[in-house]
């Protein structure tokens, strides 16, 4: 039986993030309102334990918009997985980062 991972609440809002369309780190800052210091080194944690994947973008994409790169994230099947567990963890965790097309309701 596979080991449920132990994560933070601020693990849990940042995969919540990503799984809401905040995909690319600057967006999860902005929704869960968390620091750059707490949002990159958590989300190194989460790609190491295979919770989330990361891509960098085209640099021709990057250019075009005449800003710095956007590394992508998206969750794993783990990652999903893991989030569905931390809504009983965490039961208000889905009304804290609603979808974007939620917030527009």
């Amino acid at each position: 039986m596979p080991v449920e991972p132990k994560l933070s609440h601020t693990a849990a809002m940042i995969l919540q993030a990503i799984h809401t369309g905040r995909i690319y780190g600057f967006s999860v800052m902005e929704a869960t309102g968390l620091p750059s210091g707490t949002v990159y080194p958590a989300m190194r944690r989460l790609e190491r334990d295979e919770l989330i994947v990361s891509k960098w973008e085209q640099q021709s994409i990057a250019d075009a918009e005449q800003r710095p790169l956007r590394k992508y994230y998206k969750l794993t099947r783990a990652g999903k997985s893991a989030l569905e567990g931390l809504y009983k963890r965490y039961p208000l965790l889905e009304r804290m980062l609603p979808s974007p097309e939620e917030q527009k309701a």
